[in-house]
C-alpha cells in the first residue's frame, strides 16, 4: 500500500511500550518465508520524509503502515497461496471484486479510495485489529460477523488495489494506532533485533536476496520476470544468445551482483554488476551471443548477491541445450 488514500488510515506508532502483550501473531500467509515467499517491506519507523524499517534498514518506504508478505512471481499467485488470520477474531468487513493487475498511474482514478484492493478486516478484541490487503479477486471466503481461527482461509494472495507485485499487506492496530509487530514499543536499537515482539515465532529478517535465477535466449522483459514466465528449461544449439538473469529484492547501493554460467566445457562467462542505487525489486542479466552452435548438455547459472564483501544470497538454475 502507498500514500494517498492511505494517509487517512495511517497513524503514528504507539509512543510508549505496550501495557500488556495481549495478542500473539502467526504469519498470515501459507508459504515458507525462507524459500517460497519473503517480506518485502516493513512498517516505517522514521517520522521524517525518509524511511527506515525496525532494523534501521531500507526495507520500507515513507509512511508504510504494515508488513508486506510477497510472492516470487505472478505464476505463483496464479497457483494460489492462502491467506489466514494472524490471530483469532471476528470479521468486521470485507471487499472483493477488484481486478488483479499491476498498478500504473493510469489506474489511479479507478482505485481512488480503494488502495487496499480486495481485503478483510478482523477484530481480535482488546482494541487489537488486523487488516489484510491486495487479495486475489473472487478468493475471499469469509463474511462480516464470521468468527475465524488460525486455520481459517480468508482468501488468497493477489494483485488488487495499489500494488506492483503480488503480495499480502497486513496492518496491525491497537486502539486504531499502527503497531509494528516486529518492534511494538518503537524503541529501536539499530543493528540489534528487538527483544519485544508480538510474533509467536518471529519471521526471519532477510535484508535482501535473490528470488529467482533463469536462462533465456535474450535479455527478458522485467514484466515477464515478475510474471515468472521468462525462464527457459531447454534451448536449441542455435539460440541467438545464452543469457542468465537474476530477480532480486532489497537491493542497496554498492551491492554486487555476480552472475556466472558454467557449461559442459567449463566457464562460459563470469561477470559482476554494481548497483548504483537502492531498489526494492530489480533484475540484472548478462549473456553471450551465439557465434557457433552451443555445445549440447547442461548449463548452470549462478547468481550471488554480495554486500559489504559478504555473500548474503545465492541461487542457481539449470538449462539444457539440445
Amino acid at each position: 500500500m502507498r500514500t494517498g488514500a492511505l494517509a487517512s488510515l495511517y497513524m503514528i506508532l504507539a509512543a510508549s511500550p505496550l501495557a500488556a502483550r495481549d495478542i500473539l501473531l502467526t504469519p498470515p500467509i501459507a508459504c515458507d518465508l525462507q524459500t517460497d515467499c519473503y517480506i518485502q517491506q516493513y512498517v516505517d519507523h522514521d517520522s521524517s520524509d525518509a524511511a527506515m524499517d525496525f532494523r534501521c534498514g531500507p526495507l520500507t518506504y515513507n509512511t508504510h503502515s504494515g508488513t508486506d508478505f510477497a510472492l516470487r512471481s505472478i505464476a505463483q499467485m496464479d497457483r494460489g497461496v492462502d491467506v489466514k488470520p494472524a490471530a483469532p477474531g471476528i470479521v468486521r468487513g470485507t471487499r472483493d471484486g477488484m481486478s488483479d493487475q499491476i498498478y500504473t498511474p493510469e489506474l489511479a482514478a479507478d482505485i481512488d479510495g480503494q488502495d487496499c484492493g480486495n481485503g478483510v478486516a478482523i477484530d481480535h478484541g482488546g482494541g487489537w485489529s488486523t487488516q489484510y490487503c491486495h487479495l486475489k479477486q473472487g478468493s475471499i471466503t469469509v463474511r462480516s460477523g464470521d468468527r475465524v481461527r488460525l486455520t481459517t482461509v480468508l482468501g488468497q494472495v493477489g494483485l488488487s488495489g495499489r500494488t506492483q507485485f503480488p503480495h499480502l499487506h497486513m496492518t496491525l492496530r491497537k486502539d486504531g494506532k499502527v503497531v509494528d509487530p516486529f518492534d511494538p514499543d518503537g524503541q529501536i536499537n539499530c543493528g540489534t533485533p528487538s527483544m519485544e515482539t508480538l510474533w509467536q515465532e518471529p519471521p526471519p529478517y532477510r535484508p535482501g536476496g535473490i528470488l529467482t535465477v533463469g536462462f533465456a535466449d535474450a535479455v527478458p522483459d522485467f514484466g515477464n520476470v515478475i510474471a515468472g514466465t521468462a525462464s527457459a528449461d531447454i534451448l536449441g544449439p542455435d539460440a541467438p544468445a545464452l543469457v542468465v538473469f537474476a530477480h532480486i529484492f532489497g537491493g542497496q547501493e554498492a551491492d554486487i551482483i555476480a552472475l556466472r554460467i558454467d557449461g559442459p566445457k567449463g566457464i562460459v562467462m563470469d561477470e559482476t554488476v554494481i548497483l548504483e542505487k537502492d531498489q526494492a525489486q530489480l533484475f540484472r542479466a548478462v549473456g553471450k551471443r551465439h557465434r557457433v552452435d552451443w555445445d549440447s548438455g547442461s548449463y548452470t547459472g549462478t547468481a550471488r548477491l554480495i554486500r559489504n564483501e559478504q555473500v548474503i544470497s545465492t541461487k542457481q538454475s539449470v538449462v539444457r541445450i539440445r
